[in-house]
Parts: C-alpha cells; sequence; structure tokens
C-alpha cells in the first residue's frame, strides 16, 4: 500500500497537532454550550474520533452519510444515512474530512438548515479552495491544500488508502490504474 504513495503532503504528526489546535479553540467557543457533532461519513470517520477526544466539553455525536451519483452527474447529491437524533434547538458543529468543491457540503447544510438546529457551523481538516464551485462557510480548517487528489486519514481511492496515518498523493499510475 505504501509503494503507491508518492508524497506525504501531511505527517501523521501535523495531523495530530492540528487536531488538537482546533479541539482547543472549540472548546473555547462552545464553553457552556451543548454542543453536537456532526461527522460526514466516510471520509471524516477517524477525524470524528480524534477531535472529539481533544475537545473538553461534554460532547454528542451523530454521523451522516451522503452521496454524489450519476456517472457525469455534478451536485446530485442523496443522504444514504441520515441523523439517528434530532438537531432542533442543538449546536451542530459539522465534522469534514476535506472540502473541495463545496457541492456535498452545502447540500448538508441546507438540509441540516431546515431541521431547526441552534446554531450550525462547519470544521473540516482539510479546506482545497481551488476546487471550489460553491462557497460554504467554513469556521474551523486545520490546513489548505493544493488541488491534489490526497488520500489517508479517512479519504479514500476506490475505498482503499483510508487507513493511512498521514496525508498523501497517490502515483500517477495508481490513479489510472
Amino acid at each position: 500500500m505504501h509503494d503507491d504513495i508518492q508524497s506525504i503532503l501531511i505527517p501523521a504528526e501535523q495531523i495530530q497537532a492540528a487536531v488538537a489546535r482546533l479541539g482547543a479553540d472549540i472548546t473555547r467557543d462552545y464553553a457552556g454550550v451543548d454542543l453536537h457533532l456532526l461527522g460526514v461519513l466516510r471520509g471524516a470517520a477517524p477525524f470524528v474520533c480524534d477531535l472529539m477526544r481533544a475537545i473538553a466539553l461534554p460532547v454528542t455525536v451523530d454521523f451522516i452519510g451522503v452521496t454524489s451519483y450519476g456517472p457525469n452527474v455534478r451536485g446530485v447529491v442523496r443522504i444514504t444515512k441520515d441523523l439517528d437524533e434530532s438537531i432542533t434547538n442543538r449546536h451542530v458543529l459539522v465534522l469534514e474530512g476535506i472540502v473541495d468543491t463545496g457541492l456535498t457540503l452545502s447540500y448538508i447544510l441546507r438540509s441540516l438548515a431546515t431541521r431547526g438546529p441552534a446554531s450550525l457551523k462547519v470544521c473540516t481538516l482539510l479546506n482545497k479552495p481551488a476546487r471550489r464551485i460553491i462557497d460554504v462557510p467554513l469556521a474551523y480548517v486545520g490546513f489548505e491544500i493544493p488541488d491534489e487528489f490526497v488520500v489517508g486519514y479517512g479519504l479514500d481511492w476506490r475505498q482503499k488508502y483510508r487507513n493511512l496515518p498521514y496525508i498523501a498523493t497517490l502515483k500517477p499510475e495508481v490513479l489510472m490504474g
């Protein structure tokens, strides 16, 4: 698996330092508030697990699953796993692994806003602004990355490489194969 890696963009140690920084910021900003974390499956799963441990507040956690579908359709999104709990009157922090075009996140935020949360903000580990089609508000960002396809720490290529402890690029022949 590591033979498929072209370069490591963000080593595991830097990811953990960013998670600690984000956890401290969120702890400060949500002090005295019941915070509900909402992870976006599947890519954000490792980020959710690490970040919730870095937040020094009682939190509740839920997950939402979404997918874009259609071979050549952009922006067509559907929910594959809905929330288990109501978010009405709750302070919700959506946790994403990566935000690139903003299409999926925009859909998620519109859907969640109709459910009456007290507040709705986004925390992403990776922000890829070069690919942005829809501007989405990001309250917390771990790293801004260049317009490269990345894997690791929950992010995949054809469901593989999610378990890498770092963020990396794949060799071109892997992406073409």
